[in-house]
């Protein structure tokens, strides 16, 4: 099967234990995408959306955490940022559990553009800065 998305040095922000967590990530978007190929998507949106949504919890305290110890003058916009996504993953998830929405080649484009745009920009900046204060 072809991976949705692919790791490459592009995604790394230079933080391992943020690097790695973004692996998680693209790991869970694939399995969503590996059920959408052999026809189990909808039986995997459910649960993948649940992964989706308890990990990216926990990441966004990971990084959260690393910018208030190292006072990165970006917090406010980067955890909106992540306050959106979120916002968006709950929202599909009411939806898709109360039978609303279908599994779609647009929610993962969404998530993979999502997560694509936000390491290669938001979380790069993040990564500099923290490895700049030594804070990583």
């Amino acid at each position: 099967m072809t991976a949705l998305m692919t790791w490459n040095s592009k995604l790394d922000v230079g933080v391992a234990g943020i690097d790695q967590q973004h692996r998680k990530l693209v790991d869970i978007l694939n399995r969503l995408n590996d059920a959408m190929q052999t026809g189990r998507g909808a039986d995997v949106l459910g649960p993948v959306l649940d992964d989706l949504i308890k990990y990216t919890a926990s990441h966004f305290a990971f990084e959260e955490g690393l910018m208030r110890k190292s006072a990165y003058p970006g917090y406010a916009a980067h955890k909106k940022e992540h306050d959106d996504l979120v916002k968006t993953a709950v929202d599909l998830q009411a939806k898709f559990k109360s039978g609303e929405t279908r599994l779609s080649v647009d929610v993962l484009r969404f998530l993979r553009n999502w997560l694509t745009t936000h390491i290669q920009g938001t979380d790069r900046t993040l990564g500099v800065f923290c490895i700049e204060k030594k804070v990583a």
